[in-house]
């Protein structure tokens, strides 16, 4: 693959900028690959996440808290959820105190389905980090994490 920009065809106003670019232009080209993963299974990356978290909550969730772990935090969540009970991979359940509260869980179609893709996706998860060591990982994650940390880190007045 080309180096950011050779790909955009692009100058940079600094190092910065090029390296907030081309996080968001792999992010853009991950997101892609998923798509294309997801595809025969006829389902959205955002729905792969959905049934994950709830593969891995082990019992039923509320909506909320299914949001709340999401790594695309989709406002559309329900509407997700919603599709993927139509395919009969998840489950939902009222609750019986409050009827405004919805609870979800992955129905064994849905755990069926997982198992599918994830052995299908172990070779391209493989064939898309083997060229990173696991000390390269540590450290992409480390600089990714702290570039978070700092973005979020409200400044302090100087006055």
């Amino acid at each position: 693959m080309a180096r950011i920009d050779e790909e955009l065809k692009s100058r940079f106003e600094s190092e910065q900028q090029k390296a907030m670019l081309n996080v968001m232009f792999t992010a853009a080209w991950f997101r892609n690959q998923q798509v294309d993963h997801f595809k025969p299974f006829g389902i959205s990356p955002q729905q792969y996440n959905i049934l994950r978290i709830l593969r891995g909550a082990r019992d039923r969730m509320n909506m909320h808290c299914v949001k709340e772990r999401m790594i695309d935090r989709a406002p559309n969540a329900t509407r997700l959820t919603d599709k993927l009970i139509a395919k009969g991979l998840v489950e939902r359940q009222r609750c019986e105190e409050d009827r405004r509260v919805v609870y979800v869980r992955i129905s064994a179609k849905g755990l069926e389905m997982l198992d599918h893709i994830d052995q299908a996706g172990r070779m391209d998860m493989e064939r898309t980090t083997q060229s990173l060591t696991t000390e390269q990982a540590e450290q992409l994650n480390r600089l990714l994490d702290g570039w978070r940390d700092l973005a979020t880190t409200p400044k302090k007045d100087n006055a």
